[in-house]
């Protein structure tokens, strides 16, 4: 068993090393480098914006160049969170408290050094810990039929809405919306026409890549235009040191490794990513500390360990799409539909149909962070630039990018409109605080689990009790149920002591 590990990590590391795949991740993790130095776009918005980029080159390509635009994203927000006190991305906004007065103390080279070093560690232990547990997940998972996969997905759906950062009222009717578009188009068993309503852009389906583009991409830019984010304050100092003095590293070992630990565990669970696994890190490294209350005055464990558990938690999310083929949050869900987009459905028989995706996209998570810390360090002056580049000369580019590339996905002017309209949509969704990741994994789940559902009722000719009665099934409801019963009580307990108060 340990010698066909090895002999797969090695052909992992075939695959990732062919110069093309080097070279899709160099870009990758350069553009999510950049993707987190400019503020307000994220991580979802550029790979929304760049899918269909991908659509002309190999899978495993394209997988290894999302991927690593997802995890550079992490690393490049923090460059925006030490120097202008912006988070970047959203994972990045713990590291905003004490990263940021550490530059005002000009320790602004420390800060970025620690977050590049901890991040490079945090994402090559976490890789690890993919590698070894990635495999025993998918043997499990073969053993699932379709009565277990309707249930995991309930359980997924379930999970979402318990750990949504807003009201689980709108993760749900978010992830309802979701399953509604999915099921436009044509019924997958019976060949029949629904909810299309005579419209005719309509009758092969809502595509998954305009509605992304429209609802991270779009919507992003028309929020950025109506809160103006030009009248920043760049603190830039010299960036002397950038590696941390001996004391430094002494004290960020310990959030280092921890951090690692959490972000990996908190990224494998849906709804959790590197936001929950950042801000647990944090609160880790708090309560760990002797001078709790000095937190937020330029201590360097409140960047080590926030900065690395995010990057750990962006392979951590990983596990779920490779062994399930359930993504576990929207950037997922959107590498989730690449891979369907080029024939290749994630789960347990990726492993064996496609082990030069499996083994190659893990492997390159190696290069990938290596590639991190030899690009971003010497390359800070660079992204300082960057950020001064205003806004109103950014976003015109950004709306031609999601322009050309809805239209050449089938070269329709409908995915056009149909991206168009999800952004307003967007737009409206965020102001009124609904998040678009529930419906974007519902949007990708739903076919899936519709499916799935009708299966097992074939099965069972038409009896619920199949769920039930299969012991793995059973045991995946009862997890749901017990966690919609928990997130209840304790949101009713939360109202009471508001009253009482």
């Amino acid at each position: 068993m340990e010698q066909e590990l090895w002999q797969n990590i090695l052909y992992g590391f075939q695959v990732s090393f062919q110069p093309g795949n080097i070279l899709y991740c160099l870009i990758g993790v350069f553009l999510g480098t950049l993707v987190g130095v400019l503020p307000g776009l994220g991580p979802g918005a550029a790979i929304s914006i760049l899918l269909p980029a991908t659509l002309k080159i190999t899978p495993v390509g394209a997988v290894i160049m999302l991927a690593g635009i997802y995890y550079g994203a992490m690393y490049g927000g923090s460059i925006t969170s030490i120097l202008v006190n912006i988070p970047g991305e959203a994972a990045s906004v713990v590291t905003c408290l004490d990263g940021y007065q550490m530059a005002r103390k000009g320790r602004a080279g420390a800060a970025l050094g620690i977050s590049a070093l901890g991040s490079f560690i945090g994402g090559t232990l976490s890789v690890i810990c993919l590698m070894l547990l990635a495999p025993p997940l998918a043997s499990i998972a073969l053993r699932f039929g379709p009565p277990e996969y309707a249930s995991l997905i309930i359980l997924a759906f379930v999970m979402l809405a318990y750990f949504a950062s807003g009201s689980i009222i709108k993760a749900l009717i978010m992830g309802t919306l979701g399953i509604i578009i999915g099921c436009i188009g044509m019924d997958t068993i019976t060949g029949t026409i629904r909810f299309a309503y005579g419209i005719q852009i309509l009758y092969d389906g809502v595509g998954i890549i305009p509605v992304i583009m429209g609802l991270f991409g779009i919507s992003e830019v028309l929020l950025n235009i109506e809160s103006d984010i030009r009248g920043r304050d760049l603190l830039f100092t010299k960036l002397k040191g950038l590696f941390p003095n001996r004391e430094e590293w002494k004290r960020s070992i310990g959030p280092i490794l921890r951090g690692s630990v959490i972000g990996f565990l908190l990224g494998i669970l849906p709804g959790g990513g590197a936001i929950i696994s950042s801000f647990a890190s944090y609160t880790v490294e708090k309560r760990l500390s002797k001078h709790p209350e000095q937190f937020g005055t330029g201590m360097i464990e409140g960047v080590a360990g926030p900065e690395t558990a995010n990057n750990a938690a962006c392979n951590g999310a990983l596990v779920p799409l490779l062994t399930l083929g359930i993504p576990c949050n929207a950037v997922i869900a959107i590498i989730s539909g690449a891979l369907i987009i080029h024939g290749v459905q994630p789960g347990p028989m990726l492993i064996k149909e496609a082990p030069d995706i499996f083994w190659g996209v893990i492997a390159s998570m190696y290069l990938g962070n290596l590639l991190l810390l030899i690009l971003n360090v010497p390359l800070i002056g660079l992204w300082v630039k960057i950020l001064k580049v205003p806004y109103l000369i950014l976003f015109p580019l950004i709306l031609l990018f999601c322009l050309i590339g809805s239209y050449t996905i089938n070269n329709s002017i409908s995915d056009v409109f149909i991206m168009i309209i999800f952004g307003v949509i967007g737009f409206f969704l965020k102001k009124y605080e609904y998040e678009g990741a529930p419906l974007i994994l519902a949007l990708v789940l739903g076919p899936i689990f519709e499916t799935a559902l009708r299966r097992s009722l074939l099965i069972s000719s038409g009896s619920f009790s199949i769920f039930v009665t299969r012991p793995i099934s059973a045991t995946l409801l009862a997890v749901a149920a017990l966690l919609l019963l928990v997130g209840a009580f304790s949101k009713r307990t939360f109202i009471k002591q508001g009253q009482e108060e």
